[in-house]
């Protein structure tokens, strides 16, 4: 019986362009790129897509304005009629210029970012009464927008897992909210900032009451949504907090750019790609060059011993919490000074005898002839032979002492 395979589909083509809050012509600068190049750009959300041309629908470009410091006039060098239509626009860890069609769609597009970005229509700029009803629909677009949605800073990690995570990717934010650890639906907020070179970590309580969420300051503050709670602590630390998003933008459906042989204009192109037939789920057999040889299997290579603890491991003492010196048993005496090796003196004292002739020291021989060494006393396998010797040692030195009193018997009997 023939299996179905279950073929990816690709998106189907909308009739229309997404909606934007903004869209026109723009050319932009990165970091990276040498001269300017034009896109169709479009404002949707808190997320600036850029595509080939107006009639695309899959963006080739987009840029993140959560991590959004400020924006700036930019003066283009060698042409001084042209420094009206420039711009720049600032992020936490990169630089992009723009230049517009015009100083009417410069200003345009510096009103609406400023619009999504800190939430209210701005009024520095030169705009028109139109332009201005325009961001204000674009305003209330966007506060519902945020209403429902978690924001991206949002991970359901614990304290010290929020800490890890600002200290080892500082550039991707330094603000981050997780679940409050009273069970209570609320929220808690850690922040890290670097203060004359030493890290400051702060955690701030955020209560959930009725629908409303209250950050726990000196002076409480009610939000109505998440995102509220991070536009607080951006705002009201003139944006020195900056939400925290890793780096994890892929995207799922595979496409490139093909130009039309008609009118010579780049489209995008999301072709069908077969997936590898597989029924079942079976492992798919190997090639007949790796396949294993039964009379000659490979030879395993051996495994490497675990790490210890003294090896190179890039572990990370949480901030605030110090490793505790104080142990219960920090007066116990070492290995080598709990054994003793002599034997302990007794309490009476032997009797002394006169000094006799000179009588060679008998050597201690071991079974194979060899001169007995000492062991070394801070060895814990010398433990046993340790006791043997000094039993042993006791009882020579017992024998030498009736041999020194018996000759000692015998010179005295000679005198006489």
């Amino acid at each position: 019986m023939a299996t179905v395979l279950n073929l990816p589909r690709a998106p189907k083509p909308k009739g229309a362009q997404p909606s934007h809050y903004h869209e026109s012509f723009l050319q932009k600068k990165g970091p990276r790129d040498r001269d300017y190049k034009k896109f169709w750009a479009g404002l949707q959300g808190l997320t600036l897509y850029f595509y080939n041309s107006n009639r695309d629908f899959q963006h080739v470009e987009k840029l993140d304005l959560s991590t959004f410091v400020k924006l700036t006039d930019d003066t283009a060098r060698g042409n001084p009629q042209d420094t009206s239509i420039h711009f720049n626009l600032i992020l936490w860890n990169q630089e992009v210029k723009f230049k517009a069609e015009s100083l009417e769609s410069r200003e345009m597009w510096k009103g609406f970012i400023l619009t999504v970005v800190e939430l209210r229509v701005p009024s520095h700029l030169t705009l028109l009464p139109g332009h201005l009803y325009m961001m204000a629909e674009a305003l209330s677009k966007e506060e519902a927008r945020r209403a429902v949605e978690i924001p991206g800073c949002f991970l359901k990690v614990s304290r010290v897992e929020a800490q890890l995570l600002l200290e080892r990717y500082p550039e991707c934010g330094n603000l981050l909210l997780r679940p409050s650890g009273d069970g209570a639906g609320g929220v808690s907020v850690t922040t890290r900032q670097t203060l004359n070179g030493t890290p400051v970590v702060r955690h701030y309580k955020v209560k959930l009451e009725s629908s409303n969420y209250v950050i726990d300051v000196e002076e409480p503050f009610s939000c109505a949504s998440l995102d509220a709670v991070v536009n607080y602590f951006v705002s009201n630390t003139k944006r020195a907090l900056v939400p925290f998003l890793l780096d994890e933008d892929y995207e799922k459906v595979l496409g490139y750019v093909e130009a039309n042989k008609e009118n010579g204009e780049s489209v995008w192109v999301a072709p069908v790609v077969p997936a590898l037939p597989n029924p079942g789920g079976l492992r798919q057999p190997l090639p007949p060059s790796t396949v294993p040889d039964q009379d000659n299997p490979p030879t395993i290579p051996p495994v490497p011993p675990p790490l210890s603890q003294n090896d190179n491991e890039t572990y990370v003492i949480p901030i605030g919490e110090a490793p505790d010196v104080s142990y219960e048993n920090g007066d116990v005496l070492s290995l080598s000074q709990a054994v003793r090796t002599e034997p302990e003196k007794s309490a009476k004292p032997q009797p002394k005898f006169p000094k006799p002739s000179m009588v060679p020291k008998p050597e201690l021989r071991g079974l194979n002839g060899d001169l007995a060494r000492k062991p070394p006393i801070c060895s814990p396998q010398t433990l046993l032979p340790t006791t043997r010797l000094a039993d042993m040692k006791a009882e020579l030195e017992e024998k030498l002492q009736k041999r020194r009193a018996l000759a000692h018997l015998t010179g005295h009997a000679g005198d006489q």
